[in-house]
């Protein structure tokens, strides 16, 4: 087991210590909102033996997940209560009402004005998605920076579509990969990266300060039963908070 998967089965074991309750950051009769831990998957897998539907469902039995975060990502993530409510919520995804803005550290520099990224995404059948505009699906993200430090951009998206790993391959279009997304051409964030006279212990070997994908869904407004807007946010998690701190200090 690599260190990347030893610190995720330690993530999980942490979890399972963790009642559902303490990650429901809204709730009201028809909708829970809860602060998703990363490396967790939304749905069930196969190769996992815990998932936030299945955490859901025994929180609530007719739980529904209105829409997927990715294993690594963290961040709020929509549950319906009852059917009518599942239905409503997934009308508001189809027609695109619903607002969801992510935060990312990216790799680089970069300099973010409301950028439009419009470019179609083609997932492949080996887990990953590439910019095809031959066979690609209509994609729609917008991008704007909201610190940029040394070597490091801290970014705001809100895709406006839905596609497998949009943010990921979006960012990556534009030079700007996700730090840990190595999948994409992000870079593994390292203190040593951003602190000058960084001295690792003899014979020790560095770890990543973040082991995933450095992607947090920060926030997610949409319609309530009596038409009703709210906007939910999830405080950063440990990992990312200490990733945005340590580049606050040392950049």
């Amino acid at each position: 087991m690599d260190s990347h998967q030893s610190y995720a089965a330690h993530a999980l074991q942490q979890l399972y210590k963790t009642p559902f309750k303490d990650l429901i950051l809204f709730e009201n009769d028809d909708y829970l909102l809860i602060n998703k831990p990363a490396f967790i998957s939304t749905l069930d897998d196969r190769n996992d033996d815990l998932s936030i539907i299945r955490l859901a469902k025994d929180y609530i039995a007719d739980a529904q997940v209105c829409h997927r975060l990715d294993k690594e990502t963290s961040g709020v993530l929509l549950i319906a209560k009852h059917p009518e409510a599942y239905r409503s919520a997934s009308m508001q995804f189809e027609h695109r009402k619903v607002t969801k803005t992510y935060h990312a550290v990216c790799d680089g520099i970069h300099d973010f004005d409301d950028l439009k990224i419009d470019l179609p995404i083609h997932a492949t059948n080996k887990g990953v998605v590439k910019i095809s505009r031959r066979d690609g699906k209509e994609a729609l993200t917008y991008v704007k920076t909201i610190k940029a430090y040394r070597r490091h951009t801290l970014v705001e998206c809100q895709p406006v579509t839905g596609r497998m790993h949009q943010i990921r391959i979006h960012l990556t279009s534009q030079g700007a990969p996700i730090s840990g997304d190595e999948k994409y051409g992000g870079k593994p964030f390292f203190l040593s990266a951003i602190k000058k006279k960084y001295n690792l212990r003899k014979d020790a070997e560095e770890h990543p300060l973040i082991k995933r994908v450095a992607l947090h869904a920060q926030s997610l407004r949409f319609e309530l039963l009596d038409q009703q807007s709210v906007c939910v946010e999830a405080p950063y998690p440990k990992d990312f908070a200490v990733v945005v701190k340590q580049l606050e200090k040392l950049s």
